[in-house]
């Protein structure tokens, strides 16, 4: 077979595979559909060209297999600052309630909620406090809050705080918020609260951080009646470090600072930054901790939902399960359901909350960004023997008194520097593109624009093949129709005299087809030919033209 001359070649469509194959950019097919006929080479180009195309789709699958699994990496860097944000700092003392502030009524409603106690053993207990019993004809208050027991009878931090120093300044209570943790009323320094400017630091080192000394008030420590879960056998506080963001979970999370030590507790933050699925489980959705949704405002927008923090999301799901367990809340729960009754404390909300941690059925993702706080704790005696005398006249106690309660927490920051941990996409979308441009050019000599053309290509096979063949039936059927109509008016054209029409004649014959030819002599009718009815047939009549 001779190759195509040059007029056949520019003659044949764009459609035509040989006229592609010979203008495509892709490698290969020119030599598998160019002129000529079939030969040995033709087959080895053929083959080549079919192997390349099936490796390069192989690889496009698996590559883009890899991409669909959302692999992560995780790096870890070390980067320096001139200034950091103070943690949050929240301290409990481990005693909930002070024994001088409890009162017969509140034994009466929850001394056996929070303190195991039988009615009988109200006296004894009293007692024990140092406190008289119960005049004769005591009658209960009506109504009882948990919260206000709390907020009444725990400790006091303008009785705890002795000496207060943040980078060497004088700091005092002023500084610090109260807030409810499951160890009761707490305190938490540079909380950020109420927007409160955050405290700043530009030093590492003792002596650029928070100092506080503290007097645990042993003497106010509720005696051990009996041993229950949450019966407290240790003495001093315990200690949170913490971001502004996060509520503080101290009862799990916090630090043990005992009497008669000073401790130091040198940190280093940390900033973490995880990816949303799919490539991770992390999760930015704050948790309403009302089990109710609340009703929308209908004049203004809602009210801001805290950042979503892991420990946030944990207090909320505890929420929202003793609310739908118990029909109220914990007194340091958030939201806006009642705060339980001491029975409903005893009966229902600890019980639950037991269990719920046991099940830890709160499935709570990371949140996709977040700073935490690495420690290092190491601690000294206090006083020396040198220093006793002298704190005991500055603080007027004993020396004894000084050494089972008063000690000394320093918090500072290691060095101005901070870690960051952040996960990070194993395989970008811009990645997988370059893979397969990469496979696409190794194997088959392609790019994209090559791609482009194959799509041209197809667009002049569909115009071409599909839409030329309806076209060409139709016009097919449209020159059989007039040959037939131009046949049936041969056949009668003998019984057509040559007639000269007025404007106004109408002419009309029951011999003449349904459809009409009229003559080149006459002129086309200006209006449709009208079909009478005349006996059994239909004749055509048109009405004539001038000439």
């Amino acid at each position: 077979m001779k190759p195509t001359s040059g007029p056949e070649e520019a003659r044949r469509p764009a459609s035509d595979i040989r006229v592609f194959a010979s203008n495509c950019s892709m490698h290969g097919l020119g030599h598998v559909f160019g002129p000529g006929s079939l030969s040995l080479r033709r087959g080895m180009w053929a083959a080549a060209v079919v192997l390349s195309v099936a490796t390069f789709l192989y690889q496009v699958a698996e590559r883009v297999r890899y991409y669909r699994e959302f692999h992560h990496q995780t790096a870890l860097d070390e980067r320096e600052s001139h200034r950091l944000v103070f943690p949050a700092v929240t301290l409990c003392n481990i005693n909930p309630l002070r024994r001088s502030r409890l009162t017969p009524n509140d034994l009466h409603w929850a001394g056996s909620a929070l303190l195991g106690l039988d009615p009988a053993e109200h006296p004894a207990f009293l007692r024990a406090l140092g406190r008289p019993p119960a005049p004769p004809g005591f009658m209960p208050s009506p109504t009882f809050d948990m919260a206000q027991l709390y907020a009444r009878a725990g400790h006091s931090l303008d009785d705890m705080l002795l000496d207060c120093r943040f980078r060497g300044e004088p700091c005092g209570p002023e500084n610090f918020t109260t807030i409810f943790t499951r160890m009761g009323k707490c305190y938490t320094f540079n909380s950020g609260a109420d927007g409160a400017e955050l405290l700043t630091t530009t030093r590492g080192g003792m002596g650029n951080g928070l100092d506080i000394m503290l007097d645990v008030q042993q003497e106010e420590y509720l005696p051990v009646w009996r041993d229950n879960e949450e019966t407290p056998f240790e003495v001093g506080i315990r200690v949170q470090i913490h971001s502004q963001e996060e509520p503080p979970i101290i009862d799990q999370l916090g630090l043990g600072v005992s009497p008669g030590y000073q401790t130091f507790v040198s940190c280093q933050q940390q900033q973490l930054s995880f990816l949303p699925p799919p490539w991770g489980d992390c999760s930015s959705a704050s948790l309403n901790p009302n089990y109710e949704p609340e009703p929308s405002d209908p004049l203004g927008s809602p009210s801001p939902s805290p950042p979503y923090t892991l420990m946030g999301c944990r207090l909320a799901c505890e929420t929202r399960y003793v609310a739908r367990k118990c029909g109220c809340r914990m007194m340091y729960m958030p939201g806006d359901t009642p705060v339980c009754s001491p029975q409903q404390y005893k009966n229902c909300a600890h019980p639950a909350i037991d269990a719920m941690l046991r099940k830890d059925s709160c499935a709570c993702p990371n949140p996709c960004a977040s700073t935490r706080y690495a420690k290092e704790l190491s601690m000294v005696r206090i006083p020396s023997r040198a220093a006793a005398r002298f704190l005991a006249r500055k603080l007027n106690r004993s020396e004894a008194y000084i050494a089972e309660n008063v000690l000394a927490l320093d918090i500072f920051f290691e060095a101005l520097n901070y870690e960051t941990v952040e996960q990070k996409k194993a395989y970008e979308m811009s990645e997988l593109l370059g893979d397969i441009g990469g496979q696409m050019g190794l194997f088959i000599g392609a790019s994209l624009l090559t791609i482009l053309e194959i799509l041209d290509y197809l667009c002049e096979v569909f115009r071409d093949k599909v839409l030329g063949y309806f076209w060409n039936r139709r016009h097919s059927q449209r020159h059989s129709s007039t040959n037939l109509l131009q046949e049936g008016l041969g056949s009668h054209r003998t019984q057509v005299p040559h007639l000269s029409l007025g404007p106004s004649t109408l002419l009309c014959s029951e011999d003449l087809p349904p459809l009409l030819v009229l003559s080149p002599r006459l002129s086309p009718p200006p209006t449709a030919p009208a079909t009478l009815s005349h006996g059994s047939r239909p004749a055509v009549c048109v009405l004539g033209a001038p000439p």
